[in-house]
């Protein structure tokens, strides 16, 4: 699969970046694989940051500045940079990889997962979070969300899995109309083998990531990654062990879930419902 290739303005400053690490670990004289042990890390995670197959977070830009005596530089620019992204703070660093990665595994209890979701439904939740924004601000978190959403429609594209609790086809987010509409765009993006989804059914019972959500993203030249969030927190897991125990649970997650196809036919029948409630209002 082809090397995705980010479109935003922030490509620059993270190439900077990366050139100004690779300048500076060779003025001092050092490998990559010295680097790394001064940072605390492989050398061929100093590889990966030098040729931008992965970003560095602000506390591994840290290490970097310790590595290199560069008196906080790498983690200044890090954090500058991560302030301009039009997500939360604590999920920037994760939208930034996604847009490298060549598989994404989504779950969701609640919610439609973020690149799944249609304008009407990303509205609603963004008004949930932010009830006195200004218009103005709820479009632009919108259209952000929106254009994330790209990243499964276009091409080249990852391959994207996600898995949703029964409990997200039945909330009416955004009311009846919008939800039918919402469930209507999952089924069309299955039906045209963009996604990969499956549902866990309500008789299911517990499982092994209730109320949390959890992303999983391989790349093509790094090591994968974890993602998990909570309520305005989320952390990015790298450390391979935690990882791997992340697998895990999301293998469990799909031997609990129905079948693509039983799914499907589940969604299809979830929006039939809200459409016809929609229409009886």
């Amino acid at each position: 699969m082809p090397k995705r290739q980010p479109r935003d303005s922030q490509e620059a400053g993270w190439e900077f970046l990366a050139s100004e690490l690779k300048r500076r670990r060779l003025a001092a004289g050092l490998t990559q694989e010295e680097v790394g042990l001064r940072a605390f890390a492989s050398g061929s995670y100093i590889t990966h940051f030098e040729k931008m197959g992965r970003k560095p977070s602000p506390e591994m830009a840290a290490q970097l500045d310790v590595a290199l005596e560069t008196d906080g530089f790498f983690e200044r620019l890090c954090r500058k940079l991560l302030e301009k992204s039009p997500f939360a703070a604590y999920f920037a660093k994760a939208a930034e990889l996604e847009k490298l990665a060549t598989k994404i595994c989504d779950f969701e209890s609640m919610t439609v997962p973020g690149l799944l979701q249609t304008a009407a439904y990303a509205r609603a939740l963004t008004i949930a979070h932010h009830p006195l924004a200004e218009d103005e601000i709820i479009e632009d978190l919108v259209s952000s969300r929106i254009e994330r959403a790209r990243l499964i429609t276009d091409t080249p594209r990852p391959e994207y899995w996600a898995i949703v609790h029964e409990c997200a086809l039945h909330v009416p987010v955004g009311g009846q109309a919008a939800m039918a509409e919402q469930l209507e765009h999952i089924a069309d993006l299955m039906r045209a083998r963009k996604v990969l989804l499956q549902v866990i059914p309500l008789q299911a019972g517990a499982h092994s990531i209730m109320g949390k959500s959890l992303r999983l993203m391989e790349f093509d030249d790094a090591p994968p990654t974890a993602y998990t969030e909570g309520a305005y927190s989320g952390n990015l897991l790298d450390e391979p062990a935690m990882v791997k125990q992340t697998q895990g649970a999301y293998d469990r997650l799909r031997a609990a879930a129905l079948s693509p196809e039983a799914s499907l036919l589940l969604i299809e029948t979830a929006a039939e419902e809200h459409r016809r409630c929609a229409t009886t209002t």
